[in-house]
């Protein structure tokens, strides 16, 4: 036991070293858990005599992973996408599989293992790749999305290849047949069974739960639940995994999915790292030097493959050259779930363990390469395919419909803001166009013949196709600062003249937005107080136009009477960041207050970089002190300023240091 436990600790340490050594050098955690597995592996480190023994713990990270991809699967979002998801997606996944399985029947495999050789080198990394074009900013770009798209088959092509592997194990055709038929029929009454509890039971039982506002309930129901549908497939004989995929799915159009998705997140990540740890322990080193020069033939031969197969699945279906080439280098590689499918079919002996470690060690190192490639797709696309491209979907249509648009407006962001003002300029006749990066939001509003089209706006040609050279004004709407701001200096920088607006949520960073070029920034609590003020006056009986002026005022001033607040117990103090809140505070002079019998000019709030906001003395306010004013005991500085220098502003204020 005492062994079990330092080994364990090992273990850890191991995993914690090589997840952070990988993350320095810019590669994914899975890579580090494979690698830290091959360390903790018989050859090597041998920490445990039966590593078989962790298996089953382990393949409970493939439950909480397929649930989570339950959670994301949406039905809404697969329909928004079909022709994409079910034209190049599966298109892409027939041919892969078919043309692999065709050369490993060459290579002499039987039919049914040569079947699972191709679904596995079929499938791509879901998470690298999502990940890395995120990072790159490029995941709403056109030829991202196809990659998506193909992602999204793929994982869902996952659940049947999951049930298929165990049928293949079974020796006699006619049995096989008869077992895929049983397991078509289990299959069926499983999901009539989820989705009867899906749409009954587990509504009330989650509102139930959420009554009771326990966090540790919600997070003990959620894994109940993936657990039970897990046991439930598991009982008639099919994978734990599909149990757990549809779980997910029936949880996932509910209210509570973005809470089922934080909870089972640690689970989920802790049990993933463990499983690939476990599948790196079954690769075999001793067997290496035979095997290197096959694992590196192995992999220039499915990176060239998959990459044609892909452009070519994307051509049958009428996409863009560079877009299909582009998506190629990014799922070029092997994938997650080709880890799991190559451990499940050395299980049951469709696979031999120096053929799955020889499938481990080229998705090891097709994976090492992915960042890469993500990086380097579109650079590689258009050396082979140099033509020129439309950026955004639509983009012909859109010029020929609007060539004579012009004082129109630019609206960046179609949110509810964005919707907002269009619907207002609609009512006005005021021409706009809109530009949003969200492409089912983009597909729904061209369907309603709104003039919506998809794209990334820090582009210039995405720009110049809205006609932003003739337009009147642009408003920016979506709520992400530091790419507005990348928006605006871009913009400043091409159309110096032309008047843009920006709504933020960040009052207290307004000032680099007009820095980076903005002409007017609207903050939103500001305004909205703003309004609530006018309501307020007017409903006290001042005059309309005295309400006018005061809220003319405050916006050519910034707002600089509604800057700073004072905090409370639940005020989020967070010094970590630069760009914080300003808060208010009030300062009483004690007799023995270094600043008593000072005027404020000497206490020099410029030099403390605080200001101050007003002076209460003898219970009457002076609004704005005149410097040369002197500070009594009793009086009361009210002071403005980030959190950290009204800390030192007050200390100095009371104590002279």
């Amino acid at each position: 036991m005492h062994g079990n436990l330092a080994n364990i600790v090992i273990l850890m340490a191991v995993a914690v070293a090589t997840v952070w050594v990988f993350k320095r050098i810019n590669l994914p955690p899975i890579l580090a858990y494979l690698f830290c597995g091959i360390l903790a592996g018989p050859d090597l480190l041998a920490l445990f005599e039966h590593p078989e023994d962790m298996q089953n713990f382990a393949e409970l990270g493939i439950v909480f992973l397929l649930f989570s991809l339950g959670l994301e699967f949406s039905l809404p979002k697969m329909l928004a996408m079909r022709h994409l998801v079910f034209g190049v997606g599966l298109s892409q996944m027939l041919l892969t599989t078919g043309v692999f399985m065709v050369l490993a029947i060459v290579l002499g495999f039987e039919l049914k293992t040569a079947l699972v050789i191709g679904g596995i080198i079929a499938l791509s990394s879901t998470a690298i790749v999502i990940k890395q074009s995120s990072d790159l900013g490029i995941i709403n770009t056109p030829r991202a999305q196809i990659a998506v798209s193909i992602l999204l088959l793929q994982d869902l092509a996952v659940v049947p290849l999951l049930i298929l592997v165990p049928l293949l194990a079974n020796d006699a055709q006619h049995s096989l047949w008869l077992a895929i038929v049983m397991a078509f029929i289990k299959g069926v009454l499983v999901v009539a069974i989820l989705m009867s509890v899906g749409k009954w039971v587990l509504p009330k039982l989650f509102s139930e739960v959420a009554r009771t506002r326990t966090d540790e309930l919600f997070v003990l129901t959620t894994i109940m639940v993936t657990l039970m549908a897990a046991g439930l497939a598991f009982s008639f004989g099919l994978s734990m995994a599909l149990g757990a995929f549809l779980a997910g799915m029936m949880l996932g159009e509910s209210q509570y999915k973005h809470q089922l998705e934080a909870d089972i997140r640690p689970f989920r990540d802790i049990l993933m790292g463990l499983f690939f740890i476990t599948i790196g322990m079954r690769l075999e080193l001793h067997n290496l030097p035979g095997q290197l020069h096959w694992a590196l033939l192995g992999l220039g031969v499915i990176i060239l493959l998959k990459i044609v197969l892909i452009r070519v699945s994307a051509w049958l279906v009428g996409l863009n050259k560079q877009d299909g080439w582009a998506a190629g280098f990014k799922l070029c590689q092997l994938g997650e779930f080709s880890f799991v499918l190559a451990a499940l079919a050395v299980d049951h002996k469709l696979l031999s363990s120096e053929q799955g470690s020889l499938l481990l060690t080229i998705g090891v190192m097709s994976m090492a390469l992915t960042p890469w490639l993500v990086d380097k797709s579109h650079e590689f696309a258009r050396r082979i395919s140099p033509e020129a491209v439309p950026v955004v979907l639509g983009t012909e249509q859109m010029l020929a419909e609007h060539q004579a648009m012009c004082d129109h407006i630019l609206i960046f962001g179609y949110g509810r803001v964005g919707q907002s003002v269009s619907r207002l300029l609609k009512t006005e006749a005021i021409p706009y166009m809109v530009v949003d990066a969200d492409p089912i939001r983009v597909q729904e509003s061209q369907s309603a013949q709104e003039p919506v089209y998809f794209g990334d706006v820090k582009q210039k040609d995405i720009l110049r196709s809205v006609a932003i050279e003739k337009a009147k004004l642009v408003l920016i709407t979506f709520d992400e600062h530091e790419k507005a701001k990348s928006v605006i200096q871009l913009i400043s920088s091409l159309y110096p003249d032309l008047p843009i607006v920006v709504r933020t949520r960040k009052d207290y960073r307004m000032q680099e937005l007009l820095d980076a070029g903005a002409s007017q920034v609207v903050p939103e609590i500001l305004e909205g107080s703003l309004m609530l003020i006018s309501q307020v006056m007017h409903l006290s009986g001042v005059p309309m136009s005295r309400i006018l002026k005061r809220v003319q005022k405050e916006r050519k001033g910034h707002y600089g009477n509604m800057h700073g607040f004072f905090p409370g117990e639940t005020t989020e103090l967070d010094y970590s960041k630069k760009d914080k809140l300003e808060f208010m505070h009030a300062v009483i002079l004690t007799n023995k207050a270094f600043a008593v019998g000072k005027t404020l000019q000497a206490l020099d709030a410029e030099r403390l970089r605080i200001r101050v906001k007003g002076l209460r003395r003898d219970n009457k306010e002076i609004a704005e002190p005149e410097d040369t004013i002197e500070l009594h005991v009793g009086d009361v500085l009210v002071i403005v300023g980030k959190p950290r220098r009204v800390e030192r502003a007050e200390r100095f204020i009371l104590e002279g240091h």
